[in-house]
């Protein structure tokens, strides 16, 4: 049998921990689509067939964007009953949470929504009743004991099914998607148990978020429906395409920004993202922004629980204000986060709870306080913010009220937001990088609405008490609208937002699309560069880079320049004191020969010359397919023994009688690798590996072999380079 008329199956497949060959994928697919085309043409059936590929890649966006948005709707749901489950429980409904219970009371008033006989603090069930100490006692010991209980189940889940289910899991995507294999990572029981975990995690009211993993849950859904359709099954790149888009459906339904998504998945997350997979991408989002508006989560119509809409425009000199704020988000982004021991889940869970319970504004959920901190106060609000001393106006609209003096509730308020800051910024850097679900977002965002949501009440306290002021003279009259302290909220989250993970175009379309504002775009965009620039300054990765250094993933940043005069022949191996290369001749070597070689080196492969003498370069061939190709030779191919001759040639030469029959293996050769000579710069390699994601590169010399450069060389140099430990890059 000649092992060129017949595929080997597993040939062209890749090992765990290995990074795959876009260019060997992208040509394996060109392939495919040509004999497509061809065949087409032949018959009505192939006809069809050839439309059914064409259109495979749409259903399964389609697919996609209806599995995300159904899961993140359950997310969303038991998320909030859970939550509200450490505080009460609704006595109509065990499964309905407080608003819901609410909702169904006829005795409930306007100005006590909150309130209403059906829903039952744990003191009231208890106790009997909900005032006095001992039933705030009763109360806080009940919030712990959930907050214990949720959080030692989801780190439980963790780590006895899905250990790959913990962090936030951008940073292993960006890795995936840059063309490394982390085999498990997106399969069916990281989904299972992260969905599951994420709900428990999120509810024991540990400061994390749910968004940043709804990106990993999203392309676990994408990966798992690609198995359904053999195109993306068999080829890694096309694959990687499909996630790309499912990072986008990610960000779709955590944010209800569909636009927003696309965005991120194109600035943030994607490697290689061409035009079609941009298009498909905003059809699976938008697929999944309408699947979640239609399960309603919130009850509000929205698709997401913080939906505000500001009234009153902004002026000019607010851009000072604005940009403090992006200066803090940016100081606050390079916050060492990850570099602090992991403690317990438990421990951190009930210093969380044991601090966050006296204070309202930590005690809710961090999705509830970005929503009050964003709001525009109106004449029907009855929040602690917006109890503003009473001043007889001559002209209320029913949007916006005048600039007014703070009442004691809003000092109160203050106090207690100024705790809540430090607390957040203080418990987000340790939670961040525990064995939970965790993402970063939603923490970052609350930061930066506390400090966004102090400086504008402080602005608009300054502009009704001194509006005679230069800076206030002329635009802020008294009676007028002049401040909303519920934009400043809004720009400070998109500042710190910005700071952590360095976004800018999608975290602006974010923003945008979460307030439905077109008018605030500037000062978002003021905020969010100016993060940016005070982030960098201060240090050059943002939280998902940081992560995938740290956890020595083979990952070439783009963002990342590499500014040093060095030579090819520094980095290529083997140096002048290591023994000379592993090579395999064209026609020179037995099957016992080849074999020894694999045994003897752990290389993912090896070039193939001519002869040991002219070291003239003919292909290359990777180890786990000479392996199972070997192997598979010696089962199905009679004769075939240790003495048998290899032959990467095209035609094999006449052999000696009696020996036994030689094995060809030309099939399984590149027959055009990369090459570069030894005095290509490394500036021109390192750009070469990281448009092409090339694994490999061969070093010549006047057309004769000298060595050869994989991606963990050129990352253990640009390690070394930046005075890093260059053993620290996990890859095989």
């Amino acid at each position: 049998m000649d092992l060129l008329d017949e595929p080997v199956p597993g040939v062209g497949t890749y090992e765990d921990f290995n990074t795959i060959d876009w260019v060997r994928e992208k040509s394996k697919d060109r392939d495919r689509h040509r004999e497509i085309a061809t065949k087409s043409k032949e018959s009505t059936l192939a006809l069809m067939k050839s439309i059914s590929d064409a259109f495979s890649g749409w259903l399964l966006m389609l697919l996609v964007g209806l599995m995300a948005g159904a899961l993140a709707g359950g997310i969303d749901i038991s998320a909030h009953w859970m939550t509200d489950l450490k505080e009460g429980v609704c006595l109509n409904g065990f499964w309905f949470n407080h608003e819901h219970c609410c909702w169904n009371s006829n005795e409930t008033t306007f100005q006590e929504r909150d309130k209403c006989p059906n829903w039952k603090s744990w003191a009231e069930l208890i106790v009997g009743t909900n005032d006095g100490p001992f039933a705030y006692i009763m109360n806080y010991l009940m919030y712990v004991c959930w907050a214990l209980l949720f959080s030692f189940l989801a780190v439980s889940l963790v780590r006895a099914f899905a250990p790959y289910a913990c962090g936030s899991g951008i940073p292993e995507i960006k890795t995936i998607l840059s063309g490394f294999i982390i085999r498990g990572y997106l399969g069916k029981w990281t989904l299972m148990i992260k969905t599951i975990t994420l709900v428990l995690a999120v509810s024991s009211g540990l400061s994390l978020g749910k968004e940043g993993p709804l990106v990993h849950v999203a392309c676990c859904c994408g990966n798992i429906l690609c198995h359904l359709f053999t195109k993306y099954r068999r080829n890694e790149a096309k694959r990687r395409e499909v996630l790309s888009a499912a990072a986008a459906v990610g960000v779709s339904v955590a944010f209800g920004a569909p636009i927003g998504g696309v965005l991120f998945s194109l600035e943030e997350v994607s490697y290689y993202f061409p035009l079609k997979t941009l298009w498909r991408s905003f059809f699976a989002a938008l697929v999944a922004a309408f699947t979640l508006r239609s399960i309603n989560p919130f009850g509000n119509s929205r698709l997401v629980l913080f939906y505000v809409e500001f009234h009153s425009p902004w002026h000019l000199l607010e851009l000072i204000p604005f940009i403090l704020l992006g200066i803090f988000g940016g100081i606050w982004g390079t916050t060492r986060l990850g570099h602090y021991p992991v403690l317990e889940v438990l421990v951190v869970t009930a210093v969380t709870a044991l601090l966050a319970f006296p204070n309202s504004y930590t005690r809710m959920s961090t999705s509830e306080l970005i929503s009050e901190l964003f709001n525009d106060c109106g004449l029907l609000d009855s929040s602690q913010l917006c109890n503003y001393a009473n001043v007889s106006v001559t002209k209320i609209s029913s949007d916006a009220l005048p600039d007014r003096p703070a009442g004691p509730d809003v000092y109160t308020a203050m106090w207690q937001l100024s705790l809540a800051l430090v607390f957040k910024m203080l418990i987000t850097v340790v939670t961040f990088g525990m064995k939970v679900p965790s993402g970063l977002f939603i923490p970052s965002m609350a930061v930066g609405a506390i400090a966004g949501r102090l400086l504008g009440v402080g602005m608009e306290q300054l502009a009704y008490y001194h509006h005679d002021w230069v800076i206030f003279r002329g635009w802020c009259s008294p009676g007028a609208d002049c401040i909303t302290p519920g934009l400043y909220a809004m720009v400070g989250a998109a500042a710190c937002l910005g700071g952590v993970t360095r976004m800018t175009v999608s975290l602006v379309v974010i923003m945008f699309e979460l307030t439905g504002g077109l008018e605030y775009i500037v000062p978002l965009m003021a905020a969010t560069m100016t993060s940016k620039w005070v982030a960098d300054a201060l240090g050059r990765e943002g939280i998902y880079e940081a992560h995938i250094r740290l956890n020595g993933y083979p990952f070439l940043e783009s963002k990342e320049e590499f500014s040093h005069k060095t030579l090819a022949m520094d980095v290529m191996r083997p140096r002048r004191s290591d023994p000379p290369l592993s090579v395999i001749t064209q026609d020179g070597m037995s099957v016992e020969e080849v074999e020894s070689l694999i045994a003897e080196t752990s290389y993912s492969g090896f070039p193939v010359v001519v002869s040991h003498e002219s070291q003239r370069l003919v292909g290359f061939v990777q180890r786990r397919d000479l392996v199972i190709s070997i192997e598979n030779a010696r089962k199905r191919q009679e004769g075939v023994v240790s003495a048998s001759r290899i032959f990467f040639t095209e035609y094999t030469p006449p052999q000696p009688p009696n020996s036994p029959p030689p094995l060809k293996l030309r099939g399984i050769m590149d027959l055009s690798p990369f090459t570069v000579t030894d005095h290509t710069a490394m500036d021109i390699v390192v750009d070469i590996f990281r448009k092409l994601g090339l694994r490999q590169c061969l070093v010549t010399h006047n057309g004769r072999l000298l060595g050869i450069i994989t991606k963990k060389d050129i990352l253990k140099h640009m390690a070394q380079m930046a005075n890093r430990d260059p053993d620290s890059i996990l890859f095989n």
